[in-house]
């Protein structure tokens, strides 16, 4: 199984699989975070203007166990244009008193980030059942 560059010799147990979950909606937690900080911002051209990142996740198999993961393979910026707003007060404005807003829909953005945390939710709460499962386990011997 070959993650992020290296080689792992052992099997993926459950926790290494919650573990990268936990990982993987952090970081989309994060984006959908750093979309929404962003939210409002302006600029004086479109070039400069900020523009909402998102996750990419990419599923891992694991033959051995026949457990599949997820893992964020990159974060990537998104190629929705700067909105355009006039406004010839603005200190930013161009020569037309135009301003270039983010493109950031931030309804699109709460409901991201409300669906990330409930998987990180789930996730926990699945480690939780599995450990508790471990110590009944434990328990009966």
């Amino acid at each position: 199984m070959t993650m992020a560059g290296t080689t792992s010799a052992r099997p993926l147990s459950l926790f290494d699989v919650a573990g990268r979950a936990l990982s993987a909606q952090t970081v989309r937690m994060n984006t959908a975070a750093s979309n929404l900080a962003n939210a409002g911002s302006v600029s004086g051209n479109p070039q400069d203007t900020y523009r909402p990142i998102k996750a990419v996740f990419a599923t891992q198999y694991d033959q051995a166990t026949g457990l599949a993961t997820v893992n964020v393979s990159r974060v990537v910026q998104s190629g929705a244009a700067a909105v355009r707003e006039h406004s010839p007060g603005h200190p930013l404005a161009d020569a037309n008193g135009d301003i270039w807003a983010a493109p950031v829909d931030e309804n699109a953005e709460m409901v991201e980030m409300l669906e990330s945390s409930r998987q990180y939710q789930n996730v926990v709460e699945a480690l939780s059942t599995a450990k508790q499962l471990m110590l009944d386990t434990v328990r009966m011997k």
